[in-house]
């Protein structure tokens, strides 16, 4: 793949950053899946007030963009440099879980509306299962495959925007590598002309990921 203007490997650089874009995309979409599962299982069983207010707090959070929210959390909230890895991975995580889960809220909660009133719940409950027992055994594992199909879809999107917050100089920080670094990185003045595959190399493999 070449090297780069201080002579490092683009293709170790291109391999290793995979590991901190993948590592955001699926950290992000299992706490998003997590967050809103739990918050959604909540509104839906329980409904009444606590459904209300919860549907109220999705909708305020649903109303932000996710990459604008993104922008505003992580430039509050600046990453000193030289900081731990996994610090520095777990607050771009936790910026998009905080602006992604009202999507897996609203999901959640429909299907469990939709599984409540089915007639091996009531069962469930006619046998004297106690509450915890019929959302955990009957109503969760009912209520998940479509959060399961909408966080893998998601996972993609938490990757590309992970890149471009790091391409935007706020989400991972040098000298964490990811492919977003190395697009910023590669994409200084003059080096797009005289070092295209420095820009080519993670922008083909960030492109094929969040494809695939």
């Amino acid at each position: 793949f070449g090297y780069d203007v201080q002579g490092c490997d683009v293709f170790a650089r291109t391999i290793y950053g995979a590991r901190a874009s993948i590592l955001v995309g699926l950290l992000a979409a299992a706490t998003t899946a997590l967050l809103g599962s739990v918050l959604g299982t909540i509104g839906g069983y329980i409904g009444g007030t606590t459904d209300t207010l919860l549907s109220r707090l999705a909708d305020i959070f649903f109303a932000i963009p996710l990459l604008l929210g993104g922008i505003i959390i992580l430039y509050t909230w600046r990453t000193d440099l030289g900081a731990p890895f996994l610090l520095v991975v777990g607050k771009v995580v936790v910026a998009l879980a905080i602006l992604g889960w009202p999507n897996i809220y609203r999901l959640m909660r429909s299907s469990v509306l939709q599984t409540r009133p089915l007639e091996y719940v009531l069962a469930a409950r006619a046998l004297g299962a106690t509450p915890w027992r019929v959302v955990t055994s009957h109503i969760v594992p009912n209520s998940l495959a479509p959060v399961i199909v909408v966080s893998t879809i998601d996972l993609g999107a938490y990757i590309a925007t992970e890149a471009t917050l790091s391409f935007l100089g706020i989400g991972l920080q040098p000298p964490t590598i990811s492919w977003g670094v190395a697009i910023s990185q590669a994409s200084g003045i003059g080096f797009i002309r005289s070092a295209p595959h420095m820009l080519l190399f993670p922008s083909l493999f960030l492109s094929l990921t969040v494809l695939a």
